[in-house]
């Protein structure tokens, strides 16, 4: 309880962390955090080793940890200005990132050309070219997002609570909206052919 009590004074704040088995982990995510991390971390060592036959498989278990950021992202904003965790922003500005870069780069050298082949649609360029400019915009937006979570999680104060609760709801609303289209229109092309 001194390590937890010493955590608390470090961030100011209580984020109900308690310690386990030698390292800090936080309640109410014991079990969801623990498995995330290892999915997370270990995923595409262990896509390497079990690569699924089919890519929709993949890309759907990318959806899957791209929405579970995005719920991480919308918890920051709705605890917005004081109940901020500083631990779980340091968290998610190192996952954001990474995440992002190659689950866009598994779409643009997998997805994408399986779409373009699958024959679905008249111009499916059109579709490749506007969803390749969305994870330009995507990344971009996380780096932004990625600074100022940073910065908070090392103990900056939160400026100004609105803006950082608007930005971060533009990320995980584009990022849902995005998922959202390829669900609805790239992989069912791309399972169906």
């Amino acid at each position: 309880m001194i390590q937890v009590k010493a955590l608390q004074s470090l961030t100011g704040q209580s984020c109900g962390w308690k310690r386990r088995g030698g390292s800090f982990v936080r309640r109410e995510w014991l079990v969801r955090t623990v498995t995330a991390r290892q999915s997370l971390k270990h995923r595409a060592v262990v896509l390497e080793r079990t690569r699924p036959k089919h890519p929709a498989l993949v890309i759907q278990r990318v959806h899957d940890d791209k929405l579970a950021l995005c719920m991480a992202l919308e918890k920051i904003a709705d605890a917005l200005p004081n109940d901020v965790c500083r631990a779980e922003c340091l968290h998610i500005a190192s996952l954001l990132l990474p995440l992002l870069r190659k689950a866009h780069a598994y779409e643009e050298d997998v997805i994408f050309p399986a779409f373009a082949v699958a024959g679905t649609e008249a111009n499916p360029s059109v579709t490749i070219r506007r969803l390749r400019a969305e994870h330009v915009e995507d990344e971009s937006f996380a780096d932004e997002v990625t600074e100022i979570l940073l910065a908070v999680g090392h103990g900056e104060p939160v400026g100004n609570a609105e803006a950082l609760g608007f930005m971060l709801r533009g990320l995980f609303e584009t990022l849902r909206r995005h998922i959202a289209f390829e669900r609805e229109h790239v992989l069912p092309a791309i399972i169906g052919n």
